[in-house]
C-alpha cells in the first residue's frame, strides 16, 4: 500500500471506529503496516500523532452528542466513546475544548478539529495546501442555502502565537471560534476551514446582516486570552462574501472562501 492510500485507509478506519476501544497499533494492523510506519507518516504529513488525532476526533463527536442529545448523562457519552469513568472523559474533553462537558452543553457546537483528508502527491512531495480539512458538512449546507452570506475569518499573527506554544495556538483557535459563535445568529453555523481559517455560513442572504456579524467579531480584536500566566492578544481578519454562481463545486467553494480571506488582508 502506498503512502497516500495508507493515509486514506487510516483516516477512514479512525472515523468508522471512534466509539471503539482502538489504539494506534489497531489502526496500523487494519492498514497492514507497522505502528512506526503509520506514526512517522502521520507526523510527516499532519504534524500530529495518530493518538492525538484519534482523541481530537472522538472529542469532536462526543461534543456533538452532548449538544444534540442533552438527555444523555455525561457518563453515558463517556462510555459510548470508550472511557470507563466520568473523570477520565472530562480530562480528555477539557484538554480539547478547554471546558468541562457540563459547561459545553450551554454553548453552540462547532467542530474545531474537522476530519483530515489525504494530501495530493506530486513527485516526491505531499501537497497539502488548505484542502487537508474536510468541509463536506459545510458544502452540503451551502447547497441547501446557496445565496446565503459567508463571514470569513483568519487569525492574525498565528505564527507568533504558535511560537509561544502549540497549546497557546489551540487556545487561540478556541477563542476565535467562541467569538464567532457569540456573534452568530441562531441559524448561522461556524466552521473551521483550515489551520487558522474559519467561516460562518449564515442563514441569510442579507449583506447588511452579515456585515453586522463581521463588525461584532472585529470589535473584540486585540482582546486577550489566558495562557498559563500570560495574556495573549488575539485579532481576526474578517470579511463578508458570497459564493459566485449557482453551481459551485466543492473545491471551488474551498478556493473562493480562502481567496476572500486572502483579499481581506492588507
Amino acid at each position: 500500500m502506498d503512502n497516500i492510500n495508507l493515509l486514506v485507509s487510516s483516516l477512514e478506519y479512525i472515523e468508522c471506529h471512534l466509539k471503539d476501544s482502538i489504539k494506534t497499533i489497531d489502526i496500523a494492523n487494519a492498514c497492514y503496516c507497522s505502528k512506526s510506519t503509520l506514526e512517522k507518516l502521520f507526523h510527516y504529513v499532519y504534524h500530529i500523532s495518530v493518538h492525538d488525532y484519534l482523541t481530537r476526533r472522538r472529542m469532536m463527536a462526543a461534543g456533538r452528542l452532548l449538544i444534540e442529545q442533552p438527555e444523555l448523562s455525561i457518563l453515558s457519552v463517556a462510555v459510548e466513546y470508550g472511557y470507563n469513568s466520568h473523570e477520565a472523559f472530562s480530562r480528555a474533553f477539557k484538554e480539547i475544548w478547554n471546558c468541562n462537558p457540563s459547561e459545553f452543553r450551554n454553548r453552540k457546537y462547532s467542530e474545531i478539529f474537522p476530519r483530515l483528508r489525504a494530501p495530493i502527491k506530486e513527485g516526491d512531495l505531499y501537497i497539502m495546501g488548505r484542502r487537508n480539512v474536510d468541509i463536506s458538512q459545510l458544502y452540503d449546507l451551502f447547497c441547501e442555502r446557496r445565496n446565503c452570506c459567508f463571514i470569513c475569518c483568519d487569525i492574525k499573527n498565528m505564527i507568533h502565537i504558535n511560537d509561544v506554544s502549540h497549546k497557546a495556538g489551540d487556545l487561540a483557535i478556541l477563542e476565535s471560534m467562541r467569538r464567532m459563535e457569540e456573534a452568530a445568529g441562531d441559524e448561522d453555523i461556524v466552521f473551521r476551514i483550515g489551520g487558522d481559517e474559519f467561516c460562518i455560513l449564515t442563514g441569510s442572504s442579507s449583506q447588511d446582516y452579515a456585515e453586522k456579524i463581521a463588525e461584532a467579531i472585529k470589535s473584540h480584536n486585540e482582546e486577550t486570552f489566558a495562557y498559563e500566566d500570560r495574556q495573549i492578544p488575539l485579532s481576526l481578519y474578517t470579511t463578508v462574501t458570497k459564493a459566485s454562481g449557482s453551481h459551485v463545486r466543492y473545491n471551488e467553494l474551498f478556493s473562493e472562501l480562502h481567496l476572500a480571506i486572502r483579499d481581506s488582508k492588507p
